[in-house]
């Protein structure tokens, strides 16, 4: 069976975008790039709310991205090969190959797919992660924990859900930025 991983970029105070909505506060850096790579390389299928999905279908509809660098390129080719699901009530199309829309999030159906699935799966978006969170789908957290507050925001985790984790490890990065990998505990 397929793991679900939650994988997120947050904060030191646990947000993944400030108050304004904005996620660009992440300063760029070639191994934690890198790592990311490798780690999106490892799942067959991303699972993304239409916000997330949004701001990463630029790897496919934007070749320049591409061209900026090996280590980019490399990523956007690691990004098109997978399926993309996203989760959306007013999408209707999407710019990329490889992707579907449903209008909800079905936890059977993801069962299913983790139960199907040749490779792991990733989960992207804190709204989209919550809900898989609560309905105890979610295998692994994989927190990449950058090194700055923003005060306040989009928490990376959900609020009012009370879940305890097990210790899966770390890995820190020359730049600050450390890896935590947690597995929720069954209840």
């Amino acid at each position: 069976m397929a793991k679900l991983i939650y994988v997120t970029n947050v904060s030191i105070d646990g947000y993944i975008e400030d108050e304004k909505g904005v996620f660009a506060w992440l300063p760029p850096d070639d191994e934690v790039f890198t790592f990311t790579t490798d780690l999106l390389r490892s799942a067959g299928t991303f699972l993304y709310g239409r916000r997330l999905y949004e701001s990463m279908a630029v790897w496919e509809t934007d070749a320049s991205l591409a061209a900026r660098s090996d280590l980019m390129a490399e990523f956007a080719s690691v990004w098109q090969v997978a399926d993309k699901i996203v989760y959306s009530t007013t999408l209707t199309t999407t710019a990329t190959a490889r992707t579907s829309v449903e209008r909800r999030f079905d936890p059977a159906a993801v069962r299913r797919l983790k139960a199907t699935a040749g490779s792991d799966i990733t989960i992207g978006g804190a709204d989209l992660a919550a809900q898989a969170i609560r309905a105890g789908l979610v295998d692994e957290c994989q927190l990449i924990v950058w090194p700055t507050t923003v005060g306040g925001g989009k928490p990376g985790l959900p609020t009012g859900v009370r879940t305890d984790y097990e210790f899966l490890g770390e890995r820190r990065f020359r730049n600050g930025v450390v890896l935590l990998r947690y597995r929720p505990l069954a209840d």
